[in-house]
């Protein structure tokens, strides 16, 4: 199994930094003194599309072979990857298929349109979007651009982490999300290529905690049926994402519903940035474990900021 490498990570930097934004690192006295250690948020929600996402998908998208850019790219995802790799084919000229499960959020059905993808939307099962995604290759030839289990997408995911490091290069502990384990592979891979000795700490929510199940076993345990607040973070990890945190990731932590809920709203209020409930997992698992992070000088990836105004949970 081919992993990623820090010069591989480096690479996707310098072919993507035309496109991406670099995002900003905020910090918060507040929240800083609420929570006992020095926080500094590595803010993806000011990324293109709203999310880290963006990264992935140009690097992959970029990647291409010019006549695999003719055939188009396909993924099936429910949100933000749909959005990203949507953008960074129009970005480059490349038709995007997207399979989108029917009960995706509205604001997210209305970005991949309005990134002028063709939608297929089916059943809110892996099975049916695997299935239609197939279809469609099998119909149009169309390079499978799959949301986290692709080494071009996880080397642009671990470009934040790049960044971060730049930016704050003596932090002690660095924490990410994790769904499908597409950002924490590259977080972990960066973070640790970059300097080991830093702690590399998963955010999951308790209602989904296969990712956790998995790392403490040693096998991996699907998700399913996961509710939570976090809809980014519903997927399984796949072999290759559990190979890489397995080898990189120091711990997995777990975090209820309220606070996900509790630190999504503190966020907003004391630093009036708009961020999804799967950012603020990152916050909620410090939040739950002050004795581990206190005093520590801990980097959070903030994953997004796609949310439907219409339906926040406070």
């Amino acid at each position: 199994m081919n992993l990623p490498s820090l010069s591989d990570i480096r690479s996707a930097h310098s072919r993507i930094k035309p496109f991406i934004h670099q995002t900003p690192v905020l910090t918060s006295q507040q929240l800083n003194k609420i929570f006992g250690c020095e926080l500094f948020f590595k803010c993806e929600n000011f990324q293109k599309v709203g999310a880290f996402k963006f990264r992935g998908a140009t690097n992959a998208v970029l990647s291409l072979k010019d006549d695999e850019k003719q055939r188009g790219v396909v993924t099936h995802s429910s949100g933000n990857h749909a959005a990203a790799l949507s953008l960074a084919a129009r970005m480059n000229d490349v038709k995007a298929f997207i399979v989108m499960p029917e009960t995706a959020p509205e604001v997210k059905k209305n970005a991949v349109k309005g990134y002028g993808a063709e939608i297929t939307f089916c059943k809110p099962t892996l099975q049916a979007r695997e299935e239609t995604a197939q279809k469609i290759i099998d119909r149009t030839g169309a390079i499978l651009v799959h949301p986290y289990d692709n080494f071009n997408v996880i080397c642009g995911q671990g470009t934040a982490s790049v960044e971060l490091l730049n930016m704050v290069p003596d932090l002690e502990i660095i924490v990410a999300p994790i769904g499908g384990g597409g950002l924490m592979s590259g977080t972990s891979t960066a973070v640790k290529g970059i300097n080991n000795n830093i702690s590399v700490i998963g955010a999951e929510p308790l209602n989904a905690s296969d990712a956790r199940e998995s790392f403490k076993t040693g096998r991996i345990i699907p998700s399913v049926n996961p509710v939570t607040i976090a809809d980014g973070l519903l997927t399984s990890l796949s072999e290759l994402t559990f190979t890489i945190i397995r080898k990189n990731v120091d711990d997995i932590f777990t975090a209820r519903e309220e606070t996900i809920i509790e630190c999504m709203l503190l966020v907003w209020e004391r630093m009036k940035i708009v961020i999804e409930p799967s950012s603020a997992t990152v916050l909620a698992i410090v939040k739950e474990n002050p004795e581990f992070f206190r005093n520590k000088r801990t980097g959070l990836i903030i994953s997004g900021g796609n949310v439907d105004f219409r339906k926040l949970p406070f």
